[in-house]
């Protein structure tokens, strides 16, 4: 039997090695369209490949899925990141914890990884071709025959998609003339843009615990918060940009953000704070005496912008101004006018619907033989090494069962 995969990325790879040792006596290919595999295991966590994320049960860690929790709840019961981690021990790869949980080889490398997905491929006899350009692919009988750009056709008895998401609807047409459902894709995991911001000179400043929501919305999000020079990054951000990917496309990216600054501080306390802080030390210039947390630099800025300049003493500060400031670190309001593709991180909500397919073995409910592994689903994960989580787990179910 000859089992054809297109797409030589981290869902891929888990589908051919594991379709390889559970069909031992089965031809399998992957199809890669560009010069290289593994090109997004190599960028990912600025080069040191965020594997996974710190086990957990199937149910509290498919909660890290904006789109598809309830589907990833079932593959995790099959293939969770305990599974994962044992996968890469036992082929010599060791990884590590990061105190937010995420995870990474021992090396702090991703060549690590590669080594170890090209090596256990070899191994296991799976061909690896790439600059094939799949243009087409139609059902025959019981093969696939697919069409490639500039070479001759490549003839197969299963195949898997796993080529990653599309950015835009168009690149899913040869799926849907297939009767696949598609879900139209939008950006997810992406920065803010506040092009009037007068915080942006502060570029490079986090603040490690802060509260941000979208004005006139349900969509907030808590954690640290980077100034960058275009506006917010972080995880609290990107997480927001996570679950609120479809809601935020719908607003073109054009809506107004508030941050509390202090975290769970609310403007009373933080308000009576200030008056208790003029009280003990009126002599005190406020704007060089940081408080709550807030990095100084910022907090100079949050200070001055509230009017109260750098040289004055607590003692002459007005309550009315204290207020403003209590406002600002408690409820600051930004205008975002844009967004940023968050690095290599970049992923897209949509692609194929869950309900097309067989959530046990991920074969297409229309056409037998056709699978579909990793982000070409519509599924999603927030930041952290759960996006290639759901890239393992879903490629070891459908390599593990397309050869039967």
């Amino acid at each position: 039997m000859h089992i054809a995969i297109i797409g030589g990325g981290a869902a891929g790879f888990m589908a051919a090695i594991t379709a390889a040792e559970s069909s031992p006596g089965s031809k399998v290919t992957i199809l890669e369209k560009s010069g290289k595999v593994l090109s997004k295991v190599r960028i990912s966590g600025g080069g040191r490949c965020n594997v996974t994320h710190q086990p957990s049960s199937p149910g509290h860690f498919a909660k890290n899925y904006p789109r598809g929790e309830k589907f990833l709840k079932s593959i995790l019961s099959v293939f969770s990141a305990d599974d994962t981690v044992r996968w890469f021990e036992s082929r010599g790869v060791r990884l590590k914890t990061e105190p937010d949980g995420r995870m990474f080889p021992a090396t702090d490398s991703s060549d690590t990884i590669i080594h170890c997905l090209m090596e256990s491929a070899r191994k296991k006899g799976v061909e690896v071709r790439t600059g094939v350009s799949v243009v087409s692919f139609e059902k025959t009988g019981d093969q696939f025959r697919l069409e490639i750009h500039n070479s001759p056709p490549v003839i197969t008895d299963r195949l898997v998609i796993a080529t990653g998401g599309f950015p835009k609807l168009q690149g899913f047409d040869w799926l849907a003339e297939h009767r696949h459902d598609i879900v139209p894709p939008v950006p997810s995991l992406f920065t803010f843009n506040t092009p009037g911001s007068y915080l942006l000179p502060l570029a490079g400043i986090s603040v490690q615990y802060a509260r941000i929501r979208i004005h006139n919305t349900q969509l907030k999000s808590e954690g640290p918060i980077l100034i960058t020079h275009w506006g917010f990054s972080g995880p609290a951000v990107l997480r927001l940009s996570a679950w609120g990917a479809r809601e935020l496309a719908g607003l073109n990216y054009q809506f107004q953000v508030r941050i509390n600054w202090t975290g769970d501080t609310n403007f009373d306390q933080v308000r009576e704070g200030l008056y208790d802080l003029k009280s003990a030390f009126p002599k005190q210039q406020l704007a060089t005496h940081a408080q709550f947390n807030i990095p100084a630099r910022l907090w100079r800025a949050l200070v001055e912008n509230a009017g109260i300049t750098g040289h004055l003493r607590l003692a002459d500060t007005q309550h009315k101004s204290l207020n403003k400031l209590a406002m600002s670190l408690t409820d600051s309001v930004f205008d975002v006018s844009g967004k940023t593709t968050f690095k290599e991180e970049f992923v897209t909500c949509g692609g194929i619907s869950l309900d097309s397919i067989d959530p046990e073995t991920l074969e297409s409910k229309s056409m037998q033989g056709l699978f579909f592994a990793g982000e070409v689903l519509d599924v999603d994960g927030i930041t952290g090494g759960f996006n290639f989580q759901h890239a393992w787990s879903s490629g070891y179910i459908v390599g593990r069962g397309i050869g039967l």
